[in-house]
């Protein structure tokens, strides 16, 4: 036996989480058991934890949208037993039982050895988060980023935290939005030179075009703040595009793609190509700064999640939450 955080739905429809004791006969079919160590909290948690959100289309159910931790048995030839992994994406924890929880059952094809120079508490710490902030830096790079300051919303958040510190490091001046005073000492831990107030950013568009200032954009946020920034990233610039906070609605003209060449970069980290994934893994390896992780981190136990889903909904986390699912 052990313990997993279940959701489940009363006959009225209304949801609930309780960390419960499960049997390995609980989990759903796989190629490869895990014993998992560490999983995040990320916004479809909060979704999945709290109120079902549309994401959970069956009950009982073990959200945590990505983990990492240790392989018990795999019939698979490309994992062994104590082998190190780590899982984004491929809808765990939405349509299938995902990480809080201290045994996980999955496909192979959805593992990613970790990479030397990470453990586990260190990947979780970046999580599916960091994992999109590093594949946006890459579509950046791949576009060319332009001179002058990147602009990176939503950057006390998961994804703005990665991507600050990870641009910085690569050598990047960056620029930091946030809406949240109290954080700006929190993002210039990270590397970030200058803050934005969101308020700049979320003013209705008047002008489809204003003054070429940012060289390249992470952004996390969506709605009217990416239609108001697409108008300012300089010619033949990029943005990145993350998240949807925000909304999924963009209330802007052609005019930045046509006159200015802006290139609107969409990202999604749920069903990247095996090969795409193990290379953004080493990025972060490699270029994510340890150091800085553990600022990022909020530590949590699975019987945090319920409140902790709920905090993340209303915007109130900073940094990345880090579930030590054994604790």
């Amino acid at each position: 036996m052990f313990n997993a955080l279940v959701v489940e739905k009363d006959d009225d429809g209304k949801t609930s989480a309780s960390v419960q004791q499960i049997g390995l006969d609980r989990l759903p079919e796989g190629d490869v058991t895990i014993a998992v160590e560490y999983s995040t909290v990320n916004y479809k948690d909060g979704l999945c934890v709290g109120t079902g959100g549309g994401l959970v289309r069956n009950y009982p159910h073990v959200p945590g949208i990505d983990f990492a931790g240790t392989v018990e048995t795999s019939d698979d030839p490309r994992y062994k037993t104590g082998d190190k992994v780590v899982l984004t994406g491929w809808r765990v924890g939405e349509a299938y039982w995902g990480g809080y929880s201290q045994k996980a059952r999955v496909k192979a094809d959805w593992l990613v050895p970790l990479p030397d120079g990470l453990d586990t508490r260190q990947a979780m710490a970046v999580g599916t988060a960091g994992f999109t902030a590093m594949l946006a830096v890459m579509a950046l790079e791949d576009h060319g980023i332009k001179d002058g300051p990147v602009l990176v919303t939503g950057a006390a958040g998961g994804v703005g935290s990665v991507a600050t510190a990870i641009l910085a490091n690569l050598g990047h001046e960056v620029a930091g939005v946030t809406g949240r005073p109290e954080t700006a000492n929190y993002i210039k831990s990270l590397g970030a030179s200058q803050i934005v107030a969101r308020e700049e950013l979320n003013e209705t568009v008047k002008r489809p075009l204003e003054a070429e200032i940012w060289g390249g954009c992470v952004d996390a946020v969506g709605g009217e703040m990416l239609a108001r920034l697409l108008g300012q990233i300089k010619y033949g610039g990029s943005v990145a595009a993350v998240g949807l906070a925000g909304g999924a609605g963009l209330p802007a003209t052609v005019i930045p793609f046509l006159l200015r060449g802006v290139n609107l970069l969409g990202i999604d980290s749920v069903m990247q190509p095996y090969d795409s994934r193990v290379r953004a893994w080493a990025r972060i390896a490699k270029d994510l700064p340890m150091n800085k992780l553990d600022a990022m981190v909020q530590p949590a136990v699975l019987s945090d999640l319920p409140q902790i889903g709920d905090d993340i909904l209303k915007g109130q986390v900073k940094g990345r939450v880090v579930v030590d699912v054994n604790a």
